[in-house]
């Protein structure tokens, strides 16, 4: 990530909000569980109350950056359609001819193999370039290539 407010793409931004949503269940339930500044029993309840607490300040910490996450999502926009980026959909030609579309996104979805994520060798090579540019990237099996042959809606661009 750039640092700057970037699209997110719509699988990305499903997961998010189910993690979300998740998240604030179950900061709900331990924090139900909290005596809030009652004085706690022996040191076994007083350690376990601090347990609670931290676990509520875990949750609080990765919903704000999921927050965080989905607010600058929407300040971005839509994926830019000039320059691949995150929540790119990408037409790609392999250096054995096969082609395929995938899309450019934050979060692995287990069971979508059409997404490739910002960290993955392909996804790092794909940022930034342009329909007609030829990536190079590690693949598992050694050094490949990739052409780009459309952004978007499939088009050039």
């Amino acid at each position: 990530m750039t640092g700057q407010a970037e699209p997110i793409s719509a699988v990305a931004r499903e997961a998010l909000e189910r993690e979300l949503a998740g998240l604030r269940t179950d900061r709900a339930k331990v924090a139900a569980t909290l005596r809030g500044g009652e004085e706690v029993g022996d040191r076994a309840d007083q350690a376990d109350e601090l347990q609670r607490a931290t676990e509520v300040d875990r949750l609080d910490a990765r919903i704000a950056v999921i927050d965080g996450r989905l607010r600058q999502a929407t300040v971005a926009g839509p994926p830019d359609t000039d320059a691949i980026g995150v929540g790119s959909t990408v037409r790609v030609r392999f250096a054995d001819g096969t082609e395929t579309t995938v899309q450019v996104g934050e979060l692995a979805e287990a069971l979508d193999r059409t997404l490739v994520t910002t960290d993955s060798p392909l996804g790092r090579a794909l940022l930034g370039h342009r329909v007609g540019e030829t990536v190079d990237y590690e693949a598992p099996t050694g050094p490949a290539t990739a052409v780009v042959l459309s952004l978007g809606d499939g088009t050039d661009g």
